[in-house]
């Protein structure tokens, strides 16, 4: 299932983000998560495409397979988990995988619904699809995710800004129609998705099978480039955006984040024209 960064979990010393895992039931031919003969990782698409999804006990052992990988690495739980290209939300995985997560105490997870996505002019047909789709799947998924305890940030933003297609502009942009709304001096959180780094040079990473397409663009360097610019993180701080972990959303009141009007109102309206 996945998780958020893309270097090798030994290799990053904050412990509040689960890396990529490596596949651990590698010998199970049942799994629905990998496939032979080099047990590499389906990917969200292969992983649709097998019509196996709706095998939850699969789904459930490749789960807790890569959080005990985990804590074998780091000594414990991690505080957030979520699904590369969000296959966390899929219908047959949103369940299971709420689950799994209050099994082991993990708390907070991610819920990839950005207000506006259908008005952004220059995604491409493709993007804005995919956006659709992943709406759709993570409006389905809240009720699972509140039943058994999951909490998020009150607002996501990054599907209009992946890539090339992000820029100072349309980062400030996506939190502006984000917080349309929101009374003036209320506190709110907001995860920004975004993917910095530099390009990956095959054959290192991936997941048995090499980098993906995107794991070796320029599109990572870009981000990279946008997100430390000093313009960028001046006009947040001029907007009194503060930099906080995941782990500070402990300072909220119990409920907040899952369950409060602040994080579920936007995401029961009807989407935005």
């Amino acid at each position: 299932m996945a998780v958020l960064w893309e270097q090798p979990i030994k290799e990053r010393t904050e412990d509040a983000l689960v890396c990529w895992l490596l596949p651990i039931i590698s010998k199970c031919a049942q799994s629905v998560i990998i496939t032979p003969p080099f047990w590499a990782v389906l990917g969200k698409q292969g992983f649709i495409a097998s019509g196996n999804w709706g095998r939850s006990q699969s789904v459930r052992e490749e789960l807790e397979a890569q959080l005990s990988r985990f804590r074998e690495l780091l000594g414990r739980d991690p505080t957030h988990v979520d699904g590369h290209q969000h296959v966390h939300v899929l219908p047959g995985v949103c369940r299971v995988f709420a689950e799994a997560l209050q099994a082991c105490g993990v708390r907070f997870t991610r819920l990839p619904l950005e207000r506006g996505v259908d008005g952004c002019a220059w995604l491409e047909a493709p993007a804005r699809a995919f956006a659709g789709a992943v709406e759709q799947d993570a409006r389905a998924a809240i009720g699972p995710f509140v039943h058994h305890g999951l909490r998020w940030t009150d607002i996501f933003v990054g599907l209009s800004t992946c890539g090339r297609n992000m820029s100072a502009h349309r980062v400030l942009e996506a939190l502006a129609r984000a917080l349309e709304g929101v009374p003036t001096g209320q506190a709110v959180t907001a995860e920004l998705m975004a993917h910095p780094g530099y390009p990956s040079v095959p054959p290192l990473g991936g997941c048995g099978e090499g980098p993906d397409a995107f794991s070796c663009s320029l599109d990572r360097l870009h981000e990279l480039r946008v997100l430390t610019a000093p313009a960028l993180r001046a006009q947040l701080a001029r907007d009194g955006v503060q930099l906080c972990t995941l782990e500070d959303l402990d300072g909220k009141r119990p409920g907040e984040g899952a369950a409060s009007r602040a994080a579920r109102e936007p995401f029961v309206e009807s989407s935005p024209p």
